[in-house]
């Protein structure tokens, strides 16, 4: 035999075997074995990765989110032209209604208002002497002691000084409107957020002037999903977060259409805010509660996985895996009432309270499984879903 063949069938001996041990790993099921036994796969766990379902009550709820609006934001604008005297308020300045944040100058229109009073005076007056004479005409025409034109002559002039009058109190009434325009009140109570002119400017009619903000009811304008909004009905409570607090509020309104963009439906959730303890524009999450459900047993939603029955004409099966005796076991559940802000879910059947379950994504899992869980007794007394809001 040549040295060329024997390398070839050292090589051909070689790949033969390795063949033979890839065979046999396979067979074993890529297990490793000890003395002939198979050694079961393990998982180390986290304490973050077990659950406890527990029994609590649990709302099912629809979760929003956006910023909290001042009810009601105000520009205050100037009704004429004039020069500031003065300007009394500031920003951030709390304000009641009907308050005076700035006057103009208003000698022009305390005059104007003094002039048509007098003319007003001076109506009142003539309206006076006109039916007084008028009465007298009628007594002579009686008599006979006066012509029919005399009583009509008087009678007219009663009309003319009635018309008079009228002008008169119109007048009053603009001028006295004009005046009072000098002084720039609140329309509402709140707070101011801007102030743009300053004493001694000539500002123009329609000018803006400040910017009032009332902040005592707050309101969110959350865009829900079409398919979600169905059983959301004004009057609902409503769960909140926001700047680190936890605030109740109520659904105020539920707009009628879908947006043909987006699919979805505007619902405007109002939150009481009387202390100003909540800044407008904060930005807030919130669970519109749709039903709460007492008692139920609960688990953490990232517990709940779909099971290979998924898709098929039996339709999608839910299952989670229990750690029990330190092994995994798969255990197909009934699924109630889902909380999504807090993400809870609720089982109906297949578990007990107290049973342990594997959260969230943790690799590929399977029954019979060794579990490890690091810091296991701390594991096993707060692996509990959070009861929070």
């Amino acid at each position: 035999m040549t040295r060329s063949t024997g390398n070839t069938a050292l090589l051909f001996l070689a790949a033969a075997f390795l063949a033979g041990c890839s065979k046999g790993e396979k067979a074993a099921g890529g297990a490793a074995t000890v003395g002939g036994a198979r050694r079961a796969a393990s998982l180390t766990l986290a304490q973050s990765d077990v659950g406890r379902a527990i029994r609590m009550s649990i709302d099912e709820a629809v979760a929003i989110t956006g910023d909290l609006r001042p009810i009601e934001t105000l520009d205050v604008k100037a009704r004429l032209e004039g020069d500031l005297e003065r300007v009394l308020v500031r920003e951030g300045e709390r304000v009641a209604r009907g308050q005076l944040l700035a006057n103009f100058e208003a000698s022009e229109q305390t005059s104007a208002r003094r002039s048509a009073e007098a003319e007003q005076v001076a109506a009142k007056g003539a309206l006076a002497t006109a039916q007084w004479d008028y009465a007298q005409a009628q007594e002579l025409f009686k008599a006979g002691a006066v012509p029919e034109h005399d009583m009509r002559v008087a009678e007219q002039a009663v009309a003319t000084t009635k018309a008079r009058l009228a002008a008169a109190d119109a007048q009053v009434r603009a001028t006295s409107s004009n005046e009072s325009d000098t002084r720039v009140l609140a329309p509402t109570s709140g707070i101011v957020e801007k102030r743009m002119v300053e004493s001694g400017e000539r500002v123009a009619r329609g000018a803006s002037m400040f910017t009032i903000v009332r902040s005592d009811l707050l309101e969110l304008a959350a865009a829900v999903p079409a398919r979600q909004s169905n059983d959301i009905r004004a009057g609902q409570t409503v769960h909140f977060n926001a700047a680190g607090r936890d605030l109740d509020g109520r659904v105020a309104r539920v707009s009628p259409t879908v947006d043909p963009v987006t699919r979805s439906v505007t619902v405007y959730v109002q939150v009481p805010n009387a202390s100003g303890a909540i800044r407008g524009g904060t930005a807030a999450n919130g669970r519109i509660v749709l039903r709460t459900v007492p008692d139920a047993l609960v688990v953490p939603s990232g517990a709940i996985r779909q099971s290979a029955a998924s898709g098929t004409a039996a339709g999608s099966a839910s299952l989670v895996y229990r750690i029990q005796n330190q092994e995994l076991e798969p255990v197909p559940v009934t699924i109630g009432v889902v909380d999504a802000g807090r993400a809870l879910t609720q089982v109906a059947s297949g578990l007990r309270a107290g049973d342990l379950v594997v959260v969230g994504n943790v690799g590929t899992l399977g029954r019979g499984m060794k579990v490890t869980i690091i810091g296991a007794d701390s594991a096993a007394a707060g692996g509990a879903p959070t009861a929070g809001r």
